[in-house]
């Protein structure tokens, strides 16, 4: 059985501009959805439509197949579901040999995540419906305005007693993240819902983001969001060398005056742990850093990193480090939290950031951690480079 996703994403939004490509949390709204996409364990490609060729070039980033989408479908009139219809009707794999079953996921959804995505197919596969959508629970009392103007109760009657919240029936609000429709049906209808319809509550939230209002919650909620552990791109090969900034990473940042004027920073002894063990890989160590630092050098003298500088340009330490170590680009991770870098984080093979680092370089990280800057993050960073084998063995 074939089961593919798409994503329709317009470069016009008239709430928020340029919304599909702002970064959450680091990740951009796009990013995010074709993340969830390409982690089900069902869906085996993943399509991007847009009239926007900088929305395809961050979905191709991020694993997905990018869909030049004619101008006549992109309009702010334009349906989610005409973008869907030219997308099987037009890409080439899709005509040759159509998909069964066609996942419609939504960029406004930010909180979609693959478990999400398997749990509406297989609702789909398992019960006789042609149709699934995601849902959550929504246990709220509501009214409307009757004819002479009087509130009247829709999910309760307020001339009766007080009924407890849990006590309601239960209901159910769109959560716009996830479609599961079979194709056939869907191109007869035309009709995300073609069918029998079912729903499938998941445990996500209901926020959309259409306005900079639900940009506001989204941040908020962000916050509680747990760590995937997901990287957003896929990676072959092996990595022989680290390279790390220090404040930021090793740091939070924070600096302490003493009183005999000299100043103190706190580091993690967890980070020695991770970084011993990359060690043990044959991983070479470097840390960067903009000027000279007396305590970043101690502490990449106790963590047995090699300690370079440079006030501008951290690529030139870098390159010139590669060289002394006979390794390329292509062989180091980099982990950052500072703009400065931005541009060896694009250049290396492997990329991440602490889970404080500026919105900018967690945009261009392949990874960003759950730890941030100072509370272990290169403890975590080794656990990930080693258990999904991308150091040598």
């Amino acid at each position: 059985m074939k089961i593919v996703a798409a994503i329709p994403a317009r470069g016009g939004s008239v709430g928020l501009p340029g919304k599909n490509i702002r970064p959450l949390n680091g990740v951009p709204l796009v990013g995010r959805t074709v993340r969830a996409a390409r982690g089900s364990r069902f869906v085996s490609d993943v399509f991007v439509s847009s009239d926007s060729q900088d929305i395809l070039s961050i979905a191709s980033k991020y694993g997905a197949i990018p869909v030049k989408r004619p101008d006549e479908l992109s309009g702010p009139k334009a349906s989610s579901e005409s973008a869907l219809l030219h997308l099987l009707t037009s890409e080439l794999s899709l005509v040759t040999e159509p998909p069964d079953i066609l996942v419609f996921l939504q960029c406004t959804a930010p909180f979609t995540q693959a478990h999400h995505v398997d749990q509406v197919i297989e609702a789909l596969l398992t019960k006789d419906a042609n149709s699934a959508i995601s849902v959550v629970d929504d246990h709220g009392f509501y009214w409307e305005i009757g004819e002479n103007g009087e509130g009247l109760g829709i999910n309760h009657d307020p001339k009766k007693p007080r009924i407890r919240r849990q006590d309601i029936s239960a209901r159910y609000r769109e959560n716009g993240a996830v479609y599961a429709m079979r194709v056939p049906e869907f191109l007869t209808e035309e009709n995300r819902y073609c069918g029998k319809t079912i729903l499938v509550p998941v445990d996500s939230t209901w926020i959309e983001i259409d306005t900079s209002q639900d940009w506001d919650m989204a941040e908020a909620f962000i916050r509680t969001e747990p760590f995937t552990g997901e990287i957003s791109r896929p990676f072959s090969g092996s990595v022989k060398g680290l390279v790390t900034g220090f404040a930021g990473v090793h740091t939070n940042n924070s600096v302490f005056l003493n009183q005999d004027g000299t100043e103190s920073i706190i580091c993690n002894r967890y980070d020695e742990i991770g970084l011993d063990r990359l060690i043990g890989h044959g991983v070479s160590l470097l840390m960067v850093d903009r000027e000279e630092d007396k305590l970043a050098s101690q502490r990449a003298r106790k963590l047995a990193m090699e300690y370079k500088h440079h006030a501008f340009d951290k690529m030139q330490i870098v390159s010139t480090w590669l060289q002394k170590r006979q390794l390329d680009w292509s062989e180091i991770a980099y982990i950052g939290a500072d703009v400065a870098d931005i541009k060896c984080m694009e250049a290396c093979a492997f990329s991440a950031a602490p889970r404080n680092a500026s919105s900018q370089v967690k945009a261009v990280a392949d990874v960003v951690l759950d730890a941030s800057g100072g509370d272990g993050v290169l403890n975590e960073l080794s656990e990930l480079l080693i258990s999904h084998s991308i150091v040598p063995a």
